[in-house]
């Protein structure tokens, strides 16, 4: 069953017939299969991502292939983006608090590894139904010991949330992270961006 598609994926939910679970899959669309590019991403998302262990962190199980697709294997969470589960539950100040807290702790646990996320934003973090929020789409993390896949001078991420050293294709670093902690934590607070420039 397909969960949801964006420009780097497409994400289906899956039986684990051996060990008797439920996974997400998340394959390259097919128009990039062929792009080793975007097929190093893939990968890359899978090392960031399995190098951390963290109840706030999405748990990556395994990177396979199949009729020549890369797809990762990983924890299947029911839930929301942050953006759709705040709509659908109105939170208190201290309930927006405490997401707060357990997304800037898995956040913590991606830094103190080694690993830049690079796309903060609130469609990378899921809430599960109980209310815990998970890190994911590490696929323009960086860490160290990973090939540079962009040149410097050129911008990855999501406008509305890079800091202003992304923006301009620089280099990051923790900090850039936690400059798109604080726009996601800002929109939490007020229901907006805080920069409403073009």
């Amino acid at each position: 069953e397909k969960l949801g598609e964006g420009g780097m994926g497409e994400v289906f939910l899956a039986d684990d017939t051996k060990l008797e679970r439920r996974v997400a899959l998340k394959f390259l669309p097919a128009s990039l299969t062929k792009n080793p590019e975007a097929r190093q991403r893939l990968i890359r998302e899978a090392k960031a991502a399995s190098k951390l262990n963290h109840p706030n962190i999405l748990t990556i199980h395994a990177v396979e292939s199949v009729d020549d697709r890369d797809f990762i294997a990983m924890e299947y969470v029911d839930g929301h983006d942050l953006s759709d589960y705040l709509k659908a539950h109105p939170l208190t100040l201290e309930e927006k608090l405490s997401l707060a807290i357990q997304i800037a702790e898995g956040l913590g646990k991606a830094h103190s590894a080694g690993v830049i996320h690079r796309d903060i934003k609130p469609s990378n973090i899921l809430v599960d139904e109980d209310g815990r929020p998970r890190l994911l789409d590490f696929g323009l993390a960086t860490f160290e010991g990973a090939a540079r896949l962009t040149q410097t001078g050129s911008t990855v991420g999501t406008a509305a949330y890079m800091s202003p050293e992304q923006a301009s294709g620089r280099d990051c670093d923790h900090r850039s992270d936690l400059f798109s902690l604080g726009v996601v934590l800002y929109e939490m607070a007020t229901d907006r961006l805080p920069f409403q420039g073009a």
